[in-house]
């Protein structure tokens, strides 16, 4: 697997995982899971920021803290159920702009069609966040990545919850240069092109239409 690809061990992601793919899990839990399942992956895919020396004066005395530097930061959910990881990834990222793609899978060849793009207007100057809480054939994603590195965006890495092999494959090939955070890897896809055992339509679970 690449060097790029990085699945998380985290027992809190682990067990958080396992309670959204119960049928029984509702709604309000559901969307909640899948917002801290997000923010505990991001602290994980935020490791390598850079940092920077400031000195500063506690009310005790002045000293050197580290405060973030480099570029700033945006996520990108894939409509529409990367809404669902956009408030985990702030409340991390609180000064993180958010940008949007909409692509919807065509039932019979299913590849990705685009149908809506809105994104900051420096977001080519930004390190850029695309989150997606199901990498299952992995078309949406890489297709998703082709439109921002388009629009000039050259730091780019994926988060997502559950992810295939297959998935997988397909982003790497396609978009080598990007970092891919999972937080677990499922054996695979049915005929339906769902993810095996998965949690079902992700979409769906986190706001209610199921």
């Amino acid at each position: 697997m690449s060097d790029n690809v990085f699945i998380m061990d985290h027992p809190l992601i682990q067990h958080k995982i396992g309670y959204i793919r119960r049928k029984e899990t509702g709604t309000k839990e559901f969307r909640n899971m899948i917002s801290e399942i997000a923010m505990l992956i991001c602290y994980e895919a935020t490791r390598h920021l850079e940092l920077m020396d400031v000195d500063i004066e506690t009310p005790i005395c002045k000293t050197t803290v580290k405060e973030l530097t480099g570029p700033k930061l945006c996520v990108v959910p894939i409509l529409r159920a990367g809404l669902g990881m956009v408030e985990g990834m702030l409340n991390l990222l609180p000064a993180a702009k958010v940008g949007h793609i909409g692509l919807y899978r065509d039932p019979e060849t299913k590849e990705p069609v685009e149908y809506y793009c809105k994104l900051p207007v420096d977001c080519e100057e930004r390190e850029v966040f695309v989150v997606d809480p199901m990498l299952a054939t992995g078309g949406s994603a890489s297709a998703a990545i082709r439109m921002l590195k388009e629009k000039g965006c050259k730091r780019i890495c994926f988060l997502c919850v559950l992810a295939t092999d297959e998935g997988i494959k397909r982003l790497t090939t396609d978009h080598p240069d990007i970092r891919i955070f999972i937080g677990i890897k499922d054996p695979g896809l049915n005929e339906k092109s769902y993810i095996v055992p998965g949690l079902g339509d992700a979409g769906d679970r986190i706001f209610g239409t199921c």
